[in-house]
């Protein structure tokens, strides 16, 4: 059990050695406490039997695979994250609904999305979780992406500043300023501040970022409202590092030419190798083979490396950035003396997405400029997700199981990990937990604080994904994957993590069986007034 000082101690300790590398590729062990090896069967000890009420920190990230972060592998800089992960417990199963407004469905609501709705313009048919833990006496708070019709403020939460729609261009979302250059985007996003709407939000300050803007008002709103006595309920919702791809000239330099040497081929192995060591994987885990589509590194034209590695390097430097906020986001939290009761889950909404287009206004301009529109590309995306298979809007493993930290001190073992496969449909549940708030029944997930406290706790299965195309159902170890037209697709995740060897023709009733299952869940419409 580790004390406060020891913790800011460790962390002032692992800022030095992140200075002592000149900000270049760092060695991940660095960052890590010595794995504890701790599971759901874990039992913390020496846990408060009796303590306020926690403060919930919310961080998710936008279209970021399973392997981008230090902790999950990744060799981008992520001190914050991986400071995280080594003082908390990591997840090496969590589920998302493979894209991102399905994904804000089942996380906000406790619901399957398709029995609340999910789109730009929804009006959710359940309760928020916003809603809900206000009513339970808790300040609710967002910034970011909230990607559905009525806004937050509408919908349980005191304050908000964000984005309402999709995406949008970092830089600036609305309209030109100044005489200069309209910024490129696909259509103009709706944003709002508390109750006020604004299409499109152009905002004046010249060196407007959306991951920092998020920030700087989460930062304001923690400030604000610190000495409350009720606990406070904050979602920062990033929409790094989903597309449009844009980043400082000067953070993108930090990893400029490294992925060039690199390539995709060898990044995926060197990512593999990494989980291997760190123990983030099954230890009977194989790396997927290179998406077929995907041409191997070796035979890019060499006109081509250069502009592919300022993707990689762009994206890689947009994790970099929002990693340095949540930074920023964590020394709050420690000025204001919320640290040691803030529970903080940081995740990504889907794995990396395979857009390969280029949507900039003016051809050949760069991601630090308002009129570049590139974005990550399919196989930087596969490398994303390394070791799992395929992208968002899949329901393979690479489109729906992406990091999950949490963080709780005093609570939760340090560098531990738990196998339980945790969803979505799980934060509901939990938040109410532990707000000592009465968990509705209907809620088809379960609250995951026994497992933070290292308990054992049966998995409620199944699990079920749907998305365009796709759909998916896993119960216990098997899967079950369909994507467009081809046939079902059958795998056993415990010996197959990364869902290599289809099963399908030895376990003809196993698909039959599981299909049905499927089928009737997404038959099945539930009272819509939940």
């Amino acid at each position: 059990m580790h004390t406060p000082n020891l913790s800011k101690l460790i962390f002032c300790l692992r800022a030095l050695l992140l200075l002592s590398f000149g900000f270049g590729f760092v060695p991940r062990n660095e960052f890590f406490l010595p794995l504890q090896r701790a599971s759901a069967e874990t039992v913390v000890e020496g846990t408060p039997q009796v303590t306020p009420r926690p403060n919930i920190l919310l961080i998710m990230c936008d279209d970021m695979g399973f392997s981008d972060i230090g902790c999950y592998g990744g060799e981008i800089q992520t001190p914050n994250l991986d400071r995280l992960a080594g003082e908390g417990m990591r997840f090496r199963t969590f589920y998302n609904n493979a894209k991102c407004e399905h994904t804000r469905a089942s996380l906000l609501t406790g619901h399957w999305w398709h029995h609340v709705g999910a789109s730009p313009s929804v009006h959710y048919s359940s309760q928020t979780f916003g809603e809900k833990m206000r009513a339970a006496g808790y300040r609710t708070l967002m910034t970011g992406k909230w990607h559905a019709g009525q806004t937050p403020y509408q919908r349980g939460f005191d304050r908000y500043y964000g984005l309402t729609d999709g995406c949008c261009n970092f830089w600036n979302p609305g309209h030109a300023r100044n005489d200069g250059p309209t910024p490129a985007r696909k259509k103009v996003r709706r944003w709002a501040i508390d109750g006020k709407e604004f299409k499109p939000y152009t905002p004046e300050d010249p060196d407007f970022y959306t991951t920092d803007a998020f920030t700087d008002q989460a930062i304001q709103y923690l400030e604000q409202y610190q000495t409350e006595p009720q606990p406070f309920l904050l979602y920062v919702a990033y929409t790094a590092p989903h597309y449009p791809l844009h980043a400082s000239e000067s953070d993108i330099a930090k990893y400029r030419g490294k992925y060039k040497r690199l390539g995709w081929d060898k990044l995926r192995k060197q990512r593999f190798a990494k989980q291997q060591e760190i123990k983030i994987l099954p230890a009977n885990a194989t790396l997927s083979r290179r998406d077929e589509s995907t041409p191997a590194w070796a035979t890019i034209d060499e006109s081509k490396v250069d502009w592919w590695d300022l993707r990689m390097a762009t994206y890689a430097a947009m994790i970099d950035r929002m990693d340095r906020n949540i930074g920023r986001l964590l020394q709050t939290l420690d000025k204001t003396g919320k640290a040691d009761n803030t529970v903080i889950f940081f995740l990504s909404d889907n794995g990396a997405c395979k857009d390969s287009a280029d949507r900039s206004t003016v051809k050949g301009t760069m991601p630090w400029e308002v009129t570049s529109y590139l974005t990550q590309g399919q196989p930087w995306a596969n490398a994303s997700n390394t070791p799992y298979r395929h992208y968002k809007t899949t329901d393979y493993e690479g489109g729906t199981r992406t990091p999950m930290i949490a963080h709780w001190p005093d609570h939760i073992m340090q560098n531990s990990i738990t196998d339980h496969p945790g969803h979505l449909i799980d934060f509901m549940p939990t938040m109410l937990d532990l707000a000592g708030a009465k968990i509705d029944g209907s809620l088809p997930g379960q609250s995951l604080v026994p497992v933070l406290h290292g308990k054992q706790l049966k998995r409620a299965w199944p699990l079920y994904w749907q998305f365009g195309k796709s759909r998916a159902i896993r119960d216990q170890n098997w899967k079950l994957v369909k994507q467009g037209s081809s046939d079902w697709e059958l795998f056993n995740l415990k010996s197959d993590p990364t869902e290599s060897q289809n099963l399908a023709p030895q376990h003809p009733d196993k698909v039959a069986s599981m299909a049905k299952q499927w089928d009737a869940w997404w038959k099945h419409q539930p009272n819509k007034n939940l």
